[in-house]
């Protein structure tokens, strides 16, 4: 799917979730947009033995997610989940026959409900912003001190990919190394006592191993992470 093709409203039944179908690249430079964060109300479930699928409302339309059951993590993640509480889910759009749906790398309950209005304050920023661009700018402005400063730059990381459709190392520091200490922050990852092994974040997160093994070092050289046993993390905080 490319940027300056996607559709909100055909894709979320509403397009309450992303930016409207007035985002797009500059003319003649598609990029890959797929990768979102949706905040919203679960308004339906439905279990079995491999995967879970929810529906995912935030009252202006509605998408379908899946989220596979790969381990003992995965289990608890789903369960922790309920019909009329609100979540955050981190994802991958996916088109499969004509209809869109949600790849769900991790789903946790929101349980301070400012994120709810931060997360639509944040999808107006995006708007405004992409609307606005001109000549394919590449560049944007920083926003600090946010509660939710790491899901902050993971926006503007994509907002740069929208538009150089590649990574540099910027973007590596701030979306990917944001990305995987978010996996590492779920309800799932956080129970567990020995965390999670490179090579599941790897999986879940479609990030070649190598690199989220480099990631995961420097993070741990930060002091957000650390090791367990058997290449497996967790984060400093639990």
């Amino acid at each position: 799917m490319q940027a300056n093709e996607f559709d909100g409203n055909a894709a979320f039944s509403g397009g309450g979730f992303m930016p409207s179908q007035a985002t797009q690249t500059a003319p003649g430079r598609p990029s890959s947009s797929s990768k979102i964060v949706l905040v919203g109300r679960v308004s339906k479930i439905d279990n079995a033995v491999s995967d879970c699928t929810f529906r995912v409302d935030d009252g202006t339309g509605w998408v379908e997610c899946t989220k596979w059951i790969h381990e003992h993590v995965d289990s608890v993640e789903v369960d922790a989940i309920l019909v009329g509480m609100y979540v955050r889910v981190y994802g991958q759009l996916k088109s499969i026959q004509s209809r869109r749906t949600v790849h769900t790398f991790s789903i946790r309950p929101v349980t301070d409900f400012n994120e709810i209005a931060y997360h639509f304050i944040e999808c107006i920023y995006v708007h405004l912003y992409n609307t606005k661009m001109q000549g394919g700018m590449t560049t944007q402005p920083q926003v600090t001190n946010s509660s939710l400063g790491y899901l902050v730059q993971g926006y503007q990381t994509n907002l740069s990919n929208q538009f150089s459709g590649q990574y540099n190392t910027d973007e590596l520091n701030l979306g990917v190394n944001s990305l995987v200490l978010n996996y590492l922050r779920r309800p799932a990852s956080l129970a567990s006592e020995t965390g999670v092994s490179s090579d599941v974040v790897a999986r879940e997160l479609n990030i070649p191993l190598d690199k989220i093994r480099k990631i995961l070092d420097y993070l741990a050289s930060e002091g957000l992470v650390y090791t367990t046993t058997d290449d497996h993390y967790k984060f400093t905080d639990a």
